[in-house]
Order: structure tokens, then C-alpha cells, then sequence
């Protein structure tokens, strides 16, 4: 349990560091200083500054994907879960991405960083889809004959929503303004028969 605490604060502490001073400016003896835990309990967890920094993204992957978990066990049609998923992932990036100040630039110019990091998210954010595919097909709403290509269709379009999300690049100025089209997409693209359109 202690083991975790510390490497916990350690994660926040960078974290903090990063966002206010930027990944480069930032060093090992700051994070040691700033967590009050000192040099050798910081190497006992990490080796550099990177192993941090990648700690750092994965605490945000955790938080976006407990958010989606939330979302798929809410007792709402899969059409509605389908959607609230796609905002649930976009609007938790733009939170992570504003809350971490100088790692936001940090975050797009290492993309490849980023994307190492991102790979067991991937993966569990496509099984997520999938578990919802299925279950509006059970429940003969959705009629998704290809569940696996369809999860990671959906998952690799949403990845590409997410730079003119965080930016602001939508002619929608609002998420609500921009829910009644993805929802529209959403059905028409996975529901049986013709769909229900709002």
C-alpha cells in the first residue's frame, strides 16, 4: 500500500512539474525536491525522467477509461451508450490535455511518445465498444455484422476527433451542438433497419 502512495505522489508531482514547467525544463532532482521523498526513492521507482513521463500519460489513460467503464455500465439503450461513450473519450482528453498546461504541447509534438503509452488503452477502449456492439445486437437495436472491425473503426475514427476536439475546430461550439450529429452517425451507421433519427 505504501509502495503505491509514494509511486502515486511521485506520478502527481511530475505531473504537476510537467504541466508547469514543461517536460525538458523539468529534472529528476525537481521531482525528488518537490515530492519531499529525495533522489534515491525516486530512482527505486523510476530510471529517467521518461519512465515518469509515460507514468504520467498512463494515470490519464487510466482516468479517461474509468470514465467509459462508467459509461458502459449505465443502465441506458446501447445507442445512447455508443454515444455518450464517444463524448465521455473526447471531452476527458481535452480535460487531461488543458489540465497538464505545458504538457499539452508536449503531448502533441511526441505523438510516437504518446502512442506507446496509448496501446493497452487502445486495446481496452476497443473492447469496450465491442462489449457494446454486442449488446445492442442481443438486444436487436444495433445489426453490427462485423463486431471486432467495427469497434476498431469506431475507436480509430474517435482517435482522429480528438486534436480538432481539444482545439476547438468543429463549427459546433458546443458539445450539445455537436451531440444530435454524432448520435445521428452513431444510428445510422449501427442500427438495424432504417434509423431512427433524431
Amino acid at each position: 500500500m505504501a509502495v503505491s502512495k509514494t509511486r502515486k505522489l511521485l506520478v502527481d508531482v511530475a505531473r504537476q512539474l510537467f504541466a508547469k514547467s514543461g517536460f525538458e525544463s523539468t529534472t529528476m532532482n525537481d521531482i525528488a525536491i518537490a515530492s519531499g521523498k529525495g533522489r534515491r526513492t525516486l530512482y527505486t521507482y523510476f530510471n529517467n525522467k521518461e519512465e515518469i513521463y509515460y507514468a504520467v500519460i498512463q494515470t490519464e489513460l487510466e482516468l479517461l477509461y474509468e470514465r467509459m467503464e462508467e459509461v458502459a455500465r449505465k443502465n441506458i439503450s446501447p445507442d445512447e451508450k455508443m454515444v455518450q461513450l464517444i463524448f465521455a473519450h473526447l471531452e476527458v482528453v481535452k480535460e487531461a490535455v488543458y489540465r497538464n498546461g505545458n504538457l499539452r504541447a508536449e503531448f502533441f509534438r511526441n505523438v510516437w511518445k504518446v502512442e506507446a503509452v496509448r496501446k493497452n488503452f487502445d486495446k481496452n477502449e476497443i473492447s469496450l465498444f465491442r462489449r457494446v456492439m454486442n449488446e445492442g445486437n442481443d438486444k436487436g437495436i444495433f445489426d453490427v455484422r462485423n463486431v471486432r472491425l467495427m469497434s476498431e473503426i469506431c475507436h480509430f475514427c474517435l482517435k482522429g476527433c480528438e486534436v480538432p476536439f481539444i482545439y476547438g475546430r468543429y463549427s459546433a461550439q458546443t458539445p450539445e451542438e455537436l451531440y444530435p450529429y454524432v448520435r445521428r452517425m452513431v444510428l445510422k451507421q449501427l442500427s438495424k433497419g432504417p434509423a431512427v433519427l433524431p
